[in-house]
């Protein structure tokens, strides 16, 4: 890109969920336009791109056509295969770049990237059998969670081990698969920062919200969150070098838990729009949706200032979107449903958000 990219241009999405359904949403305003390509001939994104490339992430040469039709390429997950963002190479800019997702699609990898810039994750032991995961537990202590290296999002591919019999049958339960273990972090709190990094290396970083998990599932996140200031810079610095160490452009995610000693301990990193920043569409000033469109096409940043005193999103799991007519009934209620057809126990199918007023 020789710069900003003007409106009128499209963006590609690699990947066609709610994720990629609200970029597109705030590309609009900014007479920004937006396709998808994925696999799913239905999916949320769908219904408000200008076009969708439905094939499978096998079929290189429809990456690479698709790829011809857009003026950048981002995506909505970290799980595009890397062979799709090398047939990429040299037909469109690619923002982030394949580095920020070859780190985090392997869980091992990106434990020990995080430890080698100095930060702290949790203690973790490699584990590609089920005497390694054995040593693991005499090494690490229980309770401890085991964790595919790949694909495990939502507590998939997670398995809780309480004792020392658990050990075969959480081996059985991943099939095998090379995993992580990974020691118990005591905490009095989750949280994540949520950033935009541009081209130039600028950064915006937005409030540290409170983040509760039920079954692996993010059910609510609040703003304010638990943080003190100090904590606050040491995670939005934490983040920054992250973002920075792998030349990262557009909005990355970094999960904390804030241990009972007050240390920050990296548990995840996300190289996209990430759902404990769905508050922001109407408790920021600028959402982390439109930010990450702002990155990747190189436009300024805009303001992560708060538009009130604090927020709250809740997500709508399985038949809990059932309440929607209650929902929208409800003053302050800011619902966003996904536009999906069936609701499934564990599935997404919206959140609702509810904005404090200022103070006076």
């Amino acid at each position: 890109m020789s710069g900003p990219l003007a409106p009128g241009s499209m963006i590609g999405i690699l990947g066609t969920g709610q994720l990629g359904r609200m970029l597109a949403l705030a590309a609009a305003p900014l007479g920004l336009r937006c396709a998808t390509f994925g696999p799913e001939a239905e999916a949320p994104a769908h219904d408000v791109c200008a076009f969708h490339v439905c094939a499978p992430w096998e079929d290189l040469d429809a990456v690479r056509a698709f790829g011809a039709r857009c003026d950048i390429v981002t995506l909505e997950f970290e799980n595009v295969p890397v062979a799709v963002l090398d047939a990429l190479a040299g037909v469109v800019p690619l923002r982030p770049g394949v580095r920020s997702l070859a780190l985090t699609q392997d869980r091992l990898v990106e434990k020990r990237f995080v430890a080698e810039l100095g930060l702290s994750p949790a203690p973790f032991v490699e584990v590609n059998s089920l005497a390694d995961m054995q040593a693991g537990i005499a090494q690490l202590g229980l309770p401890a969670i085991l964790k595919t290296r790949r694909l495990g999002y939502d507590g998939r591919g997670q398995v809780l081990l309480r004792s020392g019999d658990d050990a075969a049958a959480a081996w059985d339960a991943v099939g095998g698969a090379a995993c992580v273990l990974e020691g118990f972090v005591g905490f009095t709190a989750e949280t994540s920062v949520v950033l935009a990094r541009g081209a130039d290396g600028s950064v915006a970083a937005y409030d540290c919200p409170q983040n509760t998990h039920a079954q692996g599932i993010l059910r609510r996140s609040t703003v304010p969150g638990p943080l003190s200031p100090d904590q606050t810079s040491q995670a939005v610095a934490a983040a920054s070098a992250i973002a920075a160490a792998l030349d990262h452009v557009g909005v990355l995610a970094v999960e904390f838990f804030l241990g009972t000693d007050g240390r920050l301990v990296v548990n995840e990193i996300a190289p996209r729009v990430h759902n404990s920043g769905h508050w922001t569409i109407e408790g920021a000033v600028t959402s982390q949706f439109e930010q990450h469109i702002r990155a990747v096409a190189g436009w300024p940043l805009g303001s992560t200032a708060l538009t009130g005193a604090g927020a709250v999103m809740d997500n709508l799991i399985g038949d809990e979107a059932g309440q929607w007519l209650q929902l929208a009934a409800e003053p302050g209620a800011h619902l966003h449903l996904y536009g999906k057809s069936q609701a499934r126990t564990g599935r997404k199918m919206g959140h609702v958000t509810r904005v404090s007023a200022p103070r006076p």
